[in-house]
């Protein structure tokens, strides 16, 4: 899959959701890295085992899941011929612990897993080296009695010690020797036991001077008659280091002696922990494991966006191997993006074996290759730049699509004339179904749901709208054209029904009533009343207007014109010149054009109402803009250029 598919679904970020599910690093970092696979041998596994892991967290939330995450450097470590700490010893034995915990645990657990469960008898025998840790290592040390000679060693010490403690207190009591001490507190230096000397006194104790105070007034001295002792004790910490040495080698050597069976031991814990993980977090969004086919369908039942929450509207819909492209229309803000998006995020989810947010009996086709154009919905600005980035996505898909990619289109054509945006859609659209792949566009060109209705393969699919409520419902209604909702919205709003069906008739070339719900008495209402008023006083003063003109023009800024030799609609912008020539506007261009080769097609009186801005048509949005801020005051530096 490509990058910017990954990005645009949001793939890395429900891997990041799943992933916190995971006890160790490791599972974290396998699921946060799965990409999707199409071995769909492999993935029913996968998700025969998720179904068996979540059937034993139903009997126990708890999995003994422990991991070594230090493996690895400790057997490097030991091969080095460095022998481990006494506290990796500790990480050691509680992933032994749990090694066996695990083993039980699966062990009674077999109705529930009776494949997953069967995974923890790969865990190899390390008993003898459990024994041996646990005999010589305790509260993160070397025990004293880890061997013989150990015990004997600290027994010796602490002899030792006790009688230098004993003649370290017969000294401070002395009578003889107490106006030299400064005070009677036995401390150490360099490791050794020291008296506190007045410097004055130096030559009243035979010793060694180990230190002196920061003012240089005491010393701190060393008793020769305990000197002996001290050093006995010393040489005996030596030899008890050098067998803790040698007992932690001893252990070092066990444990490498069992680096395959800790290995497998490992990979085991690891396989569990990245399986419970999916199976609670399939637990977590109420999911399923969805049925992988290599047949061309996708089948969702109530599925749900994994990143909307509980705001998530279920999603139903079926494309098959006869019906393989699927155009969605509905109002901007209706939920259509959000379709596109679960649809290619939930087939992301499942070719890389996890659970998707959904009802039972979800199917989804195994895709080699997932290709997305999907626009930033919530801040679209139509113009170049966008259309021409959006296309150049379009065309590496075109390239690169064939029957085993689902094609993701959002808005397909959007951004320029809509004449040739409606063309564009289409063919594109053609071309795609044309190789073979599975296709879900999402559009406002009405054009579109005639080619779909009309063209075998294609389904349409609209999202719903409530006008009772005037909001979206953010329901996906396959087989169903959408329709635009500015007509009825406008009607519920109040507008008369005679000006909407005039609408009607110029957008749609035929006659529809709208005055059904409505009798007579309520259309001479004044709400209704008034807004044909105003138009036939407005229509009366310009008829007076034109019989005052003594020179009579062809046409009028605004007028809808039409050019005799092709055909084509346009909406004069200025003229007559002396020549009878007129500048005429056609999809977005002006065009210079003699009043011979124009009919008059809808006067502007009967589309604009009085005092419209024709800028609105004509100019650009930052011409607008610039003109506005001028009216309003003068700014240093700004120009209004005029654009024609």
């Amino acid at each position: 899959m490509n990058q910017k598919t990954i990005e645009a679904l949001g793939y890395l970020e429900t891997l990041e959701v799943v992933s916190t599910f995971a006890r160790t690093s490791r599972a974290k970092k396998t699921i946060k890295t799965a990409m999707p696979s199409t071995n769909k041998k492999k993935l029913d596994r996968m998700f025969e085992e998720i179904d068996e892991a979540e059937s034993i967290l139903n009997i126990s939330s708890s999995v003994p899941i422990y991991a070594l995450e230090d493996l690895e450097h400790f057997l490097d470590q030991g091969k080095k011929g460095l022998f481990l700490r006494a506290d990796q010893f500790v990480q050691v034995l509680s992933f032994l612990d749990h090694c066996m915990k695990l083993k039980r645990f699966m062990k009674d657990k077999r109705v529930a897993g009776p494949t997953i469960s069967y995974y923890a008898e790969s865990i190899g025998e390390m008993d003898s080296l459990h024994e041996e840790i646990n005999r010589c290592i305790r509260n993160g040390r070397v025990d004293e009695h880890a061997t013989k000679e150990l015990a004997s060693i600290v027994k010796q010490i602490q002899i030792q010690k006790a009688r230098l403690q004993s003649k370290a207190q017969q000294m401070v009591k002395s009578s003889k020797l107490k106006p030299i001490l400064q005070d009677t507190v036995i401390s150490e230096r360099q490791g050794r036991l020291v008296l506190s000397v007045k410097k004055e006194y130096r030559t009243k104790l035979s010793g060694s001077v180990l230190d002196t105070s920061s003012s240089g007034s005491t010393l701190f001295i060393e008793p020769s008659e305990w000197a002996d002792i001290q050093s006995e004790v010393e040489l005996l910490q030596l030899s008890e280091q050098q067998e803790i040495e040698q007992i932690l080698y001893q252990l070092t050597d066990s444990f490498i002696t069992h680096e395959q069976i800790l290995r497998v031991a490992m990979d085991t814990m690891h396989h569990y922990d990245v399986l419970f993980a999916k199976a609670k977090y399939k637990q977590e969004i109420q999911g399923v494991t969805p049925e992988l086919n290599e047949e061309y369908c996708i089948e969702l039942t109530e599925a749900r966006h994994p990143q909307l929450g509980e705001k998530a509207v279920p999603l139903s819909m079926k494309l098959g191997s006869s019906n393989r492209a699927l155009v969605i229309t509905g109002p901007n803000t209706g939920g259509k993006t959000v379709v596109l998006k679960t649809v290619g995020l939930l087939t992301l989810m499942a070719q890389s074996g996890i659970p998707i947010p959904a009802a039972e009996g979800c199917r989804i086709h195994l895709f080699h290759s997932i290709y997305v154009d999907i626009g930033d919905g919530q801040s679209i600005e139509e113009n170049l730049s966008t259309f021409s980035s959006r296309l150049v996505s379009i065309i590496d898909i075109l390239r690169e699509a064939n029957d085993h990619s689902l094609v993701l289109l959002d808005e397909l054509g959007s951004g320029t004339d809509p004449g040739e945006g409606m063309g564009l859609a289409i063919t594109i659209l053609e071309q795609l179904y044309e190789k073979g792949s599975t296709l879900l566009a999402t559009t406002h060109y009405s054009e579109m749901k005639t080619f779909a209705d009309q063209h075998e393969g294609f389904l349409n699919g609209s999202m719903e709208f409530d006008l009772e409520t005037l909001s979206p419902t953010y329901r996906l209604r396959v087989g169903h054209a959408g329709k635009s909702q500015a007509f009825d919205i406008a009607l519920k709003l109040g507008l008369h029904p005679t000006l909407l069906e005039k609408a009607h008739r110029l957008t749609y070339h035929h006659s529809i009533s709208y005055c059904d719900h409505l009798d007579e008495v309520e259309l001479k209402q004044p709400k209704y009343e008034k807004q044909i008023a105003v138009g036939r006083y407005s229509a009366k003063i310009r008829a007076q207007d034109r019989t005052k003109e003594k020179k009579v023009t062809l046409f009028s800024q605004g007028d809808n014109v039409i050019v005799k030799a092709t055909s084509e609609t346009g909406i004069v912008y200025m003229g007559p010149d002396a020549y009878g020539d007129y500048i005429v506007q056609i999809k977005g261009e002006k065009h210079k054009m003699n009043h011979k080769r124009l009919q008059l097609h809808i006067k502007k009186d009967e589309l604009y109402p009085e005092n419209y801005d024709f800028d609105q048509i004509f100019k650009s949005k930052e011409y607008r803009k610039t003109k506005n801020q001028l009216k309003r005051k003068h700014v240093e530096g700004l120009i209004l250029d005029d654009e024609d």
